[in-house]
């Protein structure tokens, strides 16, 4: 399916398991469709269940969403418990739609616990408590952790996935491998059977003894490890040879306690971000502005000033400055830390690789030890070219037998859909998209009654009092790059009105200008390079604001 007819689908309100392989576009879809809902004031539950999914998102776990904690099970007390805690209760009214990513890792009696919750905290016996439902997710990847491999480890056994009649979305578009050799040893793998191609392929990536890695795949690769100890080492090793003094930058946090720390165990940024010149780095949150997604790998060359400069495998200087990751509900920021957005890329887990795409990676899967994390590996690389094995156990290639079998059910429930979905008019499709958001969207007039006040739109009331842009920053507790963005979107709406009185002095907008005009876009990466760094990134977006229609 594709990914514009997915979020069709998404937008009649129906629930909807969205899958595909690695790669595919899932949360760009669920990003998409989480925009869209809050255009029309829509009340979204955005959670995952791990805490580093759920950042992909800007959300929380779906244990912390729903109030469940850490419990195996509920009791009727248990529920009635939840149902006296005031703020769960009016999270789940507030709320019309909820999304839950990586699905593969949630046990189905947690999807029970959630609908029995949902239902009891919004009064009704409709599955999830009449909430539309998305869960995304691939099964091929990470499974939950379990006593034993049964089916009825996953989610779809759950008593709640058979009541919702989730719609199958099976995304098939590829973005992240460029095809050839990798992409059919990945489709082996969903398949089952590894073919004679497949098990060459694989072999020839096999780095023989005594040789370099780094020369073995064309540049140095990020090693991935299954076992934490193991990537805690290698960085603390590789850093240690580095001459030189140690640079550290320090996580700016803000909002409620548990949440914070909930956000800093989740983020792939460190607490605390030891650099030092030479030191191989990451990039782990997207920015098209400054052209560097999260895996984006580079080298550290200048820590002279304000903001570490990683020069990129591609030879583009980017100067890292601070980015920030909140915890939001309904579009309320309930937590938030910011932090320059690299890590020490010498190694990193498989587990914490997903949702990655590397250029090089080298990979130990000898002691592979669950069904998935081989093809979560191997799924990180974008060619065959950029892999290098050092072992590979049988498990690495295994995938449950459950699971491929039910593969081939779910691409023929989502080609059923499809075309069910392709029968329908344009006309019909908009009629059901208007009639589901006039079910669940709301007024202006009703958003203020709930409270739920867009977080730049807690700005613009700043900005009417005349205050400053650090005055701002501050009462807000918030990160520069975070209420520019807050302005962005301000303009985006037609409100750029409103901050006016931020426009920069003449000199400065004539510069930018200039540059802005010359490179033929509104990317900041090449007017930075035509300005020669004279001023930052974030300098740049707030000009942007005033020279670009």
């Amino acid at each position: 399916m594709k990914q514009e007819t997915a979020l069709g689908i998404l937008k009649t309100g129906r629930n909807v398991y969205l899958t595909g392989a690695a790669g595919s576009g899932k949360t760009h879809v669920l990003n998409q469709y989480i925009e869209y809902l809050r255009e029309h004031r829509v009340g979204i539950g955005i959670s995952a269940s791990t805490g580093i999914a759920a950042t992909h998102l800007g959300g929380m776990t779906i244990h912390s969403w729903a109030g469940i904690g850490i419990k195996d099970y509920l009791t009727e007390w248990d529920i009635d418990t939840l149902a006296q805690r005031q703020p769960l209760v009016k999270r789940f009214e507030r709320a019309s739609v909820l999304v839950i990513d990586e699905i593969s890792m949630l046990r189905p009696e947690l999807l029970d616990m959630v609908d029995a919750v949902a239902k009891a905290l919004r009064r009704t016996t409709e599955p999830f408590g009449g909430l539309q439902v998305i869960l995304s997710g691939d099964f091929f990847q990470l499974p939950p952790i379990v006593r034993d491999g049964s089916e009825d480890a996953f989610a779809d056994s759950s008593k709640a996935w058979h009541e919702a009649d989730f719609r199958t979305c099976y995304l098939t578009d590829q973005y992240r491998q460029e095809g050839g050799q990798l992409l059919d040893i990945l489709n082996d793998i969903r398949d089952g059977e590894i073919s004679i191609e497949s098990q060459e392929s694989l072999q020839s990536r096999m780095v023989r003894e005594n040789v370099d890695a780094s020369e073995y795949a064309g540049q140095e690769p990020v090693v991935l490890h299954t076992h934490n100890q193991n990537v805690d080492k290698r960085n603390f090793e590789e850093l240690s040879k580095l001459k030189g003094q140690s640079t550290v930058y320090d996580m700016v946090s803000n909002g409620r306690a548990n949440l914070v720390e909930s956000l800093k165990k989740s983020v792939l940024a460190p607490e605390k971000l030891e650099l030092k010149i030479g030191a191989r780095v990451m990039f782990v949150k997207n920015n098209p502005d400054q052209e560097y997604v999260n895996g984006t790998l580079g080298e550290v060359v200048d820590l002279s000033g304000e903001h570490p400069v990683i020069k990129t495998h591609a030879g583009e200087e980017i100067v890292a400055t601070p980015t920030a990751w909140e915890t939001m509900d309904d579009n309320k920021v309930l937590a938030s830390v910011a932090q320059v957005p690299l890590r020490l890329a010498w190694a990193i887990t498989v587990h914490k690789s997903q949702g990655m795409s590397l250029d090089a990676v080298e990979v130990d899967l000898s002691r592979a030890f669950a069904p998935g994390q081989g093809y979560v590996a191997l799924s990180r690389a974008r060619t065959l070219e950029g892999l290098t094995l050092h072992g590979l156990n049988r498990t690495a290639l295994e995938v449950h037998p459950y699971v491929r079998m039910r593969d081939q059910q779910l691409q023929a429930e989502s080609q059923r859909w499809e075309n069910i979905f392709s029968k329908f008019s344009e006309t019909r499709i908009q009629e059901m998209q208007k009639t589901f958001i006039s079910k669940v969207g709301r007024t202006e007039s009703e958003a203020s009654k709930a409270t739920i006040i867009p977080t730049h739109i807690k700005t613009r009331y700043l900005l009417n009092e005349g205050k400053t842009l650090e005055d701002i920053i501050r009462e807000r507790g918030m990160t520069r790059g975070t209420i520019l963005a807050h302005l962005e979107k301000l303009k985006e709406i037609g409100e750029e009105s409103s901050f006016a009185y931020l426009k920069p002095e003449d000199t400065f907008l004539k510069d930018t200008r200039a540059a802005f005009k010359k490179s033929g876009g509104t990317k900041l990466s090449p007017v930075y390079k035509a300005l020669k760094g004279t001023y930052t990134y974030e300098d740049l977006r707030l000009a942007r604001l005033f020279i670009t229609e």
